[in-house]
């Protein structure tokens, strides 16, 4: 069976860190791109940060630009994402997902994605 996972979660001030992990089991993730998406209370998910399959290209939402940063470490089976300066409007719902076709180079498109985890809560607090 495979599966995602996030991890990492929780609650924080404004203007602290949190890092997200998602790891993959059942399968290796290593030949496709990944990416991190949020969806907060009574709105859509909307695309957060991707990352190519090789690592090398990284693509973000003009709302976290410069203050996250996505990688990945294909030994592990892993995605990160590092947030920083992290604001109210950060609370979410963040979920990792991996695109359906191999050796992409990232999309912001959330059909592009096919398998998705259960998703960990972030909350920021003023």
């Amino acid at each position: 069976q495979v599966q995602l996972v996030e991890s990492g979660g929780g609650l924080v001030q404004v203007g602290d860190s949190l890092r997200l992990s998602c790891g993959a089991s059942g399968r290796t993730f290593s030949k496709n791109a990944m990416g991190w998406f949020r969806q907060a209370p009574g709105k859509e998910r909307e695309f957060v940060a991707t990352i190519s399959w090789s690592g090398g290209r990284t693509n973000y939402a003009d709302s976290v630009k410069g203050r996250f940063t996505i990688s990945r470490d294909n030994a592990k089976n892993t995605v990160y994402l590092q947030m920083n300066k992290m604001k109210p409007e950060d609370t979410a719902i963040y979920y990792c997902a991996a695109d359906r076709a191999p050796y992409g180079s990232g999309s912001t498109n959330i059909v592009a994605y096919e398998y998705w985890g259960q998703g960990t809560q972030v909350t920021v607090s003023s």
